[in-house]
């Protein structure tokens, strides 16, 4: 099927299993397929969700986190190839991008698909699979002026066995990042066996291997405007603070200019993560209205942090407070997913309905820092020490889930579409948690059990050809504390309800050229808990959001490609009332209100001279604050990136190559000095964004391909807005003399 502007005849099984593209389903669903990843530069995962439509993301100091549509943290699902391996905050992982075939993103709550914690919306990574076809062999290199290097290699296809299909990938890289001793390694080696046994049944078995290694940056301490004096910078952070962590009042604050690119954390620090996936399963077309799908899956999972995570400036003795915190992970969770799809007619009107069984078991145990070492550094040139003595608790937590889904779409005429779906999944937690002396806390071991049921219902009306209206009402329901291991057994440990109302329309015009989206929603979660200074939550009532998003992408004439997106969001806390004060009404940390994304691109192509392609891209973030006491301001920020791709076919300079590509990149060439991300754990400190300005770039594909989730020939909408970074990299992008031409990229 070929692409889109906007991406939107891509199936994405994440959003609906009904094997829907996003046009018909009444939702928002935007997709970044492998060919945008590489020419937009995203390098990571973190990259490649600030393309997407209103989202944010950082890689904060404990997790990764993300925003979409008011809600961040754990209201924000991330799953692989549709699995749900548990909260965001505990289990996501910054990636490169190389190993993936595409990521989906689901906006609002849907909880029907990702099951608990889809509020915002859901993040599905893909991993590349086999395609039927010609062995199709690729790879890249690439490095910046940091001294990061990139390399990546990859095969797929059909063996000599028949109905036999591969696809094995490897993608390596040292990151070193902009502020002083940071470096991340990180290994991501993916494989899948897909056999077909007879036309009817198919068989495939998966794994993946993941090492991440990273000395790491935990953020930049805000002080006080009259210490810094001189040194003080504009532009970055604005408003007044008392430190959360020492009680001193540092009035109105400041990023000091002398700190830009100084790490706090101790000289031994490290975050290390190791996952392993084997995954396996069959399709099985029982009859030809009938399909029989299971996937059995285990991940394991091992994680690290050991770091100085707290820096607080105290305005008392005009030095910076640390406090170190260590913490790792032990995960091994066990699932299957089965589901049945049935075509069928009723009154003479098309149905399709699918029942799906989840089933997962869940182990974690978390041996954690019983003290926590703490000392003071000057602000300039600290003296970063050591970590210090470390002794050691213990926590687990088990979760058994059953989750039973019916999905269904009615086609009352051939343009109009009632879907809908309802998801019952009860879940039992149990906890246990011992002290350094390996004695058994108060309230300790506990179980509780939950009934969780969730669902949506819209319709998609395609009034005109190309252009559909759609509306829905959805809702989701997550564990009232997505840290499992925060609330103590006297705390009420309860399930959030939220629901969500949506509606939009969706036209693709222009005999294919042109596309754009509209959706305004209104989304409410009750009973919510927030989290606040020293690894504690608060009992916060509700969290209101309603927004509007647009996207639009066109090509007017084959060489030139035009994109852009705005999002506007009205998030705010309600009934969050405690002793001494409110903060209903509030904004929740890291909820920018505009997030704006657009760019251009124009193709020379001459004849006598290599195909080149030059374009620019910006991204605008607006305010957001830190907090939500609402007193310090992230201030918005725009950055601008720069991009030349050359192309060189196969030529007595590259004789066994089928084509390569040389991609530069400048990211964010007007250097643009900002704070991404606000952890409300560790609200003394900021996260910086990168800056600029420097040279960058990113493979891309060279062959003409139009993967099945790529934007093909047109540029997708939310593929391409510009990726704040720091990058300075030359890559090279190339394919071997046997590998298929194009639109032989899997199907």
């Amino acid at each position: 099927m070929p692409a889109t502007p906007l991406n939107t005849n891509v199936v994405t099984p994440s959003a609906s299993r009904l094997g829907l593209t996003p046009r018909e389903i009444p939702a928002t669903v935007e997709v970044v397929g492998a060919e945008t990843i590489r020419e937009q530069g995203y390098h990571t995962t973190i990259d490649t969700v600030k393309g997407v439509t209103g989202v944010t993301a950082s890689d904060a100091p404990n997790d990764v986190s993300f925003s979409m549509r008011g809600f961040q943290g754990d209201q924000v699902n991330v799953t692989y190839n549709g699995v749900n391996i548990g909260p965001t905050g505990f289990t996501a992982l910054t990636m490169e991008t190389f190993n993936l075939d595409r990521v989906e993103f689901l906006k609002g709550p849907s909880s029907l698909m990702s099951g608990q914690g889809a509020v915002g919306g859901a993040i599905n990574y893909v991993t590349k699979a086999p395609h039927t076809g010609p062995i199709r062999n690729e790879a890249f290199v690439g490095f910046d002026s940091f001294g990061s290097v990139r390399t990546g290699i990859g095969s797929g296809g059909s063996t000599n066995i028949q109905g036999l299909d591969y696809r094995f990938d490897i993608s390596r890289s040292v990151q070193n990042g902009f502020i002083d001793d940071t470096d991340t390694k990180n290994l991501h080696v993916s494989g899948q066996l897909d056999y077909r046994l007879t036309n009817a049944f198919k068989v495939f078995v998966a794994t993946e291997y993941k090492d991440y290694n990273a000395r790491v940056y935990e953020g930049t301490p805000l002080v006080p405007v009259a210490f810094s004096g001189p040194f003080a910078t504009t532009g970055i952070v604005s408003g007044t603070k008392v430190s959360d962590y020492n009680g001193t009042n540092l009035g109105p604050v400041t990023i000091d200019s002398r700190t830009l690119k100084t790490n706090y954390n101790v000289l031994d620090n490290h975050k290390t993560i190791k996952e392993s996936w084997a995954r396996g399963g069959f399709e099985w077309d029982l009859t030809s209205n009938v399909t029989l799908r299971s996937q059995v899956y285990n991940y394991n999972a091992s994680r690290d942090w050991y770091n100085n995570e707290v820096s607080a400036f105290n305005s008392a003795t005009n030095l910076v407070d640390r406090e170190r915190f260590y913490v790792h992970h032990n995960q091994n969770l066990v699932g299957n997913n089965t589901d049945v799809t049935w075509n069928s007619s009723i009154f003479g009107m098309e149905n399709r309905m699918v029942a799906a069984l989840e089933f997962y078991h869940l182990d974690f145990s978390r041996p954690g820092a019983a003290n926590f070492p703490s000392d003071q550094v000057t602000l300039v040139n600290p003296f970063r020490g050591y970590y210090g003595l470390l002794t050691t608790q213990r926590q687990t937590a088990t979760i058994d889930s059953f989750a039973i889904n019916l999905e269904d779409r009615l086609k009352i005429t051939e343009n109009f579409a009632l879907i809908g779906g309802l998801r019952y999944n009860p879940f039992e937690l149990d906890r246990t948690s011992i002290n350094v002396s390996g004695v058994s806390r108060v309230g300790f071991p506990y179980s509780v059990s939950f009934q969780s049921v969730t669902g949506r219902i819209g319709y998609t009306w395609e009034a005109i050809p190309g252009m559909t209206f759609y509306s829905q009402y959805a809702t989701a329901s997550d564990l009232s504390a997505g840290s499992i291991f925060l609330l103590g057994p006297t705390q009420p440990l309860t399930l959030t309800s939220a629901r969500s109302y949506e509606t939009g329309v969706k036209n693709l015009l222009w005999n294919g050229r042109a596309e754009w989206t509209f959706s305004a929603f209104d989304i409410e979660r009750s009973n919510v808990y927030s989290a606040q200074a020293g690894q504690t939550l608060n009992l916060a009532g509700k969290v209101k959001s309603q927004g509007v998003e647009f996207a639009a992408a066109a090509r007017p004439i084959p060489e030139l490609k035009l994109w852009g997106n705005i999002a506007y969001v009205h998030a705010r806390y309600a009934d969050y009332e405690f002793t001494g004060g409110s903060f209903s009404g509030n904004t929740p940390p890291n909820i920018p209100a505009v997030v704006v994304n657009g760019g251009a691109s124009y193709r020379f192509a001459n004849p006598g001279w290599l195909p080149v392609e030059l374009g620019v891209s910006v991204r605008h973030v607006g305010n957001r604050y830190s907090t939500d006491a609402n007193t310090v301001t992230l201030l918005a920020y725009t950055t601008a990136d720069a991009f030349a791709f050359i192309d060189i076919p196969k030529s007595a300079m590259f004789p066994t190559f089928d084509s390569t590509r040389v991609t530069f990149r400048v990211r964010n060439f007007t250097d643009a000095k900002y704070a991404a991300w606000s952890s409300p754990f560790y609200p003394d400190q900021i996260i910086l964004g990168h800056r600029g300005p420097t040279r960058s770039g990113r493979p891309s594909n060279s062959d003409g391909g139009s993967p099945v989730a790529g934007p093909g020939p047109y540029p997708s909408l939310a593929e391409h807005p510009a990726v704040p970074a720091v990058r300075d990299v030359v890559c090279v992008w190339y394919r071997d003399a046997l590998c298929a031409i194009s639109g032989a990229h899997r199907s």
